[in-house]
């Protein structure tokens, strides 16, 4: 499903990427698209606070609710996949060619939307996060495919460069 989205938002959403020959301005560019993917991990901690907040726990450093435990799951979850969103994709912008530097957005877009949805199915029920979970995971794992294979496959004299 994540191809096709990718695919779908790339043929038919009406932008493109502007200009950056240098990988300074690739890095910076990716790094402006990051900041929008980090949306829904404030949500999901300003989400876990006030449910911490209304808790009915009488201790407040005690045991968790399940509803406390399930936003800060969240939230600490999404702050370990968004860390190796953001390496993998300053890599990924460094070896795109400037024609697909679309991407970037476009997965980004996907990382928000993907963990807002893992978010929805963890709170409807443990069983069916797998889904969520799988769009945010199996795109950066092909990300860090694709790293690999430029790094060692297609530019190895530049590996230490």
């Amino acid at each position: 499903l994540c191809p096709c989205l990718i695919y779908g938002a790339y043929v038919f959403l009406p932008f493109d990427a502007p200009l950056l020959p240098t990988v300074s301005a690739r890095l910076v560019y990716t790094l402006r698209c990051a900041a929008f993917a980090t949306f829904p991990i404030v949500l999901g901690m300003i989400v876990s606070g006030i449910s911490r907040f209304c808790s009915s726990a009488l201790e407040p450093f005690g045991e968790l609710q399940q509803e406390v435990e399930i936003h800060r799951t969240y939230v600490s979850q999404s702050v370990h996949l968004f860390i190796l969103y953001f390496f993998n994709m300053a890599v990924l912008a460094t070896y795109l060619p400037q024609e697909v530097l679309k991407l970037i957005p476009l997965l980004t877009g996907l990382f928000a939307i993907s963990r807002l949805i893992y978010w929805l199915s963890y709170a409807i029920g443990r069983s069916f996060r797998a889904f969520g979970f799988s769009m945010t995971f199996l795109p950066l794992l092909a990300m860090l495919l694709w790293n690999l294979y430029s790094m060692f496959i297609l530019e190895p004299e530049n590996l230490l460069a």
